[in-house]
């Protein structure tokens, strides 16, 4: 676009340098195959496969501990290894088969993710779960608001049903913002940014020096990180208080607010690749929330809010964390949607009179300056050049709000047509918001915006349905923002392998029907296997309670959180629409320097422990740099993108560990040493 982009968003592709050199030599003159050849039918076979079987896994860590990995890398990395052991096989027998390319790599990563993604976004271990009758047993009949009307237990039909009513939405959202989130503001996404490079290490032409030497870093510390993550395992316990993600690096005082050094290589690697401001400006945030505000306000329990409460309790010090830390989101990225806004619409006027065609060839005096500009140019014509016409991503959106405003009632009767039609009207400022802040720190936070929607609407509706219709909007709001930033993560991936982005669209309408079936059936089976949210069971679903309380909670409105909760988030939000136009205002030079709201209204929900080893990655970085600046810029991307690899890899057997009932042996723990 046509104006500066704020100094966050300066994600420059040096930071991957190599890794998007990897073979660029080649690249220049490699043939991208047509977007329709890129989707192949045994793609879609694999992608079937692995979208079962990353379902099952997302279900299981959903029904244990609530928490779910970004499994982008191990969706490319076993792609590539199903698909080549398929073409070798084949090689043998004499057979003919199309090359595999680094598109269709891509392309199945892509339809992967959205297939897996649906469920963790369907609510299967959270809202959907709220409704059910376990759950109404759990908080008790005479708990104040809690009612059996309120009760819609699983059922296969009306869950599929429920899936593709919802889950389309946010793929028609945002698609009108692909080029401004990917090409201009130059996200950086680096769970697709560390897909790409993978991908593109796997089709190189092996002809070039640095290439090799990327891929052989790539792969050292891809190991590096792969065996730390299983060491790890042996020392974490059962529970969640084991192991080095628990290490008391900073002191036992410092740990139980989070403060420490867990050692996790997907953070470091984050850091790596993030540019430095959003790395300090995820520290700053932790600092302020955990080290200041939270402690601040745990010494008013009694006063503000009634003492002794749940860590879990919106009533209590949570209500604080999640609200504040949405407020000040919300503030960064809607300003940051009003000044797209307001530029797309000058640039548009201006438009008539600028040539809109990219060139290819051009001059330089430096080699390798004219070859890093003409691969940003050969992307940026590859990313531009398969539009997906604005009237489709407007049509499929309306079309589908219209069917959902006569669907969704049928499924949730207190959810009227007219909440579906403002929740739709809302919801692609969320999905803008939630797709923003996961270009900077990779953090998808679909349930916080499903947890604000969730509140809204319980208090529109009121005590008669209001559990039931927020729960139910809950489930909109996170699907429509979570597909959307699962989309333009897709998108960062493709527009680094050179993949179409029509290709990248198509692929996600499949994969996404494809997890409309897949992932509550995988969830079915789950549920008329083990005993879905027993508290003495395996699988105690903690999160279907949590919703259940807050829904409940959200039926009394806002009158209902904590003391000065409110005034605090309205002053947050107001802080981060300040601090945007401080930094707009000033000199770039100076403006460089001033925090993100959004990256630092991420530790205050979360906590403060990865904030620290994002840093650790951005000191890393820093000192490389001043060692050797065309080192660090040639290898960073390859040694960050090896770092999340292979900690995303381990996180499939430790999955099935988990699922086979095998626990770490070991539970490695801290406390107070005592005087004899």
């Amino acid at each position: 676009m046509g104006t500066e982009q704020p100094a966050l968003l300066e994600t420059s592709e040096a930071l991957l340098g190599g890794s998007q050199k990897i073979g660029d030599e080649f690249e220049v003159v490699e043939k991208i195959p047509p977007w329709k050849d890129q989707i192949t039918f045994r793609g879609l076979f694999v992608s079937a496969i692995l979208g079962g079987l990353f379902c099952v896994i997302t279900h299981k860590l959903n029904l244990t501990v609530g928490v779910i990995p970004s499994l982008n890398v191990a969706a490319g990395l076993l792609g590539f290894f199903l698909i080549k052991t398929w073409t070798g096989f084949v090689s043998q027998l004499g057979i003919w088969t199309t090359p595999f390319t680094r598109q269709e790599n891509t392309v199945i990563q892509t339809c992967v993710v959205a297939c897996y993604g649906l469920a963790f976004s369907g609510g299967f271990g959270s809202y959907l779960l709220a409704l059910d009758q376990r759950t109404y047993e759990l908080l008790g009949a005479d708990y104040l608001g809690n009612r059996q009307e309120d009760v819609k237990n699983p059922s296969l039909g009306w869950m599929i049903g429920f899936m593709f009513v919802v889950s389309f939405l946010g793929l028609f959202s945002l698609v009108a913002l692909r080029k401004v989130m990917v090409i201009d503001y130059k996200l950086t996404y680096p769970s697709g940014t560390a897909t790409a490079t993978l991908i593109n290490s796997f089709h190189t032409s092996s002809g070039a020096e640095l290439a090799r030497n990327q891929v052989r870093s790539l792969g050292k510390y891809l190991s590096i990180s792969l065996f730390w993550s299983f060491f790890k395992w042996f020392f974490s316990g059962i529970g969640d208080s084991c192991g080095f993600d628990n290490f008391p690096s900073l002191g036992l005082e410092a740990l139980k607010n989070t403060f420490y050094f867990d050692f996790s290589p997907t953070y470091i690697g984050c850091g790596l690749i993030c540019p430095h401001i959003v790395n300090c400006s995820v520290l700053f945030g932790a600092i302020v929330s955990w080290g200041f505000l939270w402690p601040f306000i745990s010494q008013r329990a009694g006063d503000w809010y009634p003492a002794n409460l749940g860590n879990n309790d919106f009533q209590g010090l949570y209500g604080y964390k999640v609200f504040i830390a949405i407020a000040l989101i919300l503030g960064d990225g809607l300003y940051n949607l009003i000044k797209i806004l307001v530029v797309t619409i000058r640039e548009l006027h201006a438009q008539h009179s600028k040539q809109s065609t990219i060139p290819l060839v051009n001059n330089f005096q430096d080699s390798e300056v004219s070859k890093l500009i003409l691969e940003e140019r050969r992307r940026d014509e590859t990313f531009l050049k398969d539009k997906i016409p604005s009237w489709i991503a407007a049509s499929g959106y309306i079309g589908l709000a219209a069917i959902s405003m006569v669907a969704i009632p049928l499924i949730f009767p207190p959810l009227k047509w007219y909440l579906i039609l403002f929740c739709y009207i809302v919801a692609p400022c969320f999905a803008f918001c939630n797709s923003y802040g996961c270009g900077l720190t990779d953090w998808n936070l679909a349930s916080t915006y499903g947890k604000l929607g969730l509140f809204i609407f319980a208090s529109w509706v009121g005590p008669n349905g209001g559990v039931l219709a927020g729960l139910g909007a809950c489930g909109v709001m996170m699907s429509i923002v979570s597909t959307a930033a699962d989309l333009m993560q897709d998108f960062k991936t493709g527009y680094l392998t050179y993949s179409s982005p029509r290709s990248m669209f198509v692929s996600q309408l499949i994969g996404t029907a494809m997890g409309c079936v897949l992932a509550p059936l995988t969830f079915w089976m789950f549920w008329n296997a083990f005993d879905i949210g027993s508290p003495d069971g395996p699988y105690k679903a903690p999160y279907a309670v949590i919703f259940r309380e807050m829904a409940i909670l959200g039926v009394e409105g806002f009158s209902s959180l904590p003391k000065y909760c409110l005034e605090m988030c309205c002053g947050f939000f107001a802080a981060a629409l300040v601090i945007n136009l401080v930094r707009d205002v000033l000199p770039k030079g100076v403006a460089k320097y001033i925090p993100i709201p959004m990256a630092m209204g991420i530790p205050f929900y979360i906590g403060a422990y990865f904030a620290i080893d994002m840093f650790v990655g951005t000191v890393i970085l820093y000192v490389w740099e001043r060692i050797n600046e065309k080192e660090a810029e040639a290898y960073a991307g390859a040694v960050a993108s090896g770092l999340i690899c292979g900690d995303g890899i381990w996180s499939i057997p430790s999955a099935l560990l988990s699922i086979f009932k095998i626990n770490p042996p070991i539970c490695m723990s801290f406390g107070p040493s005592t005087s004899s």
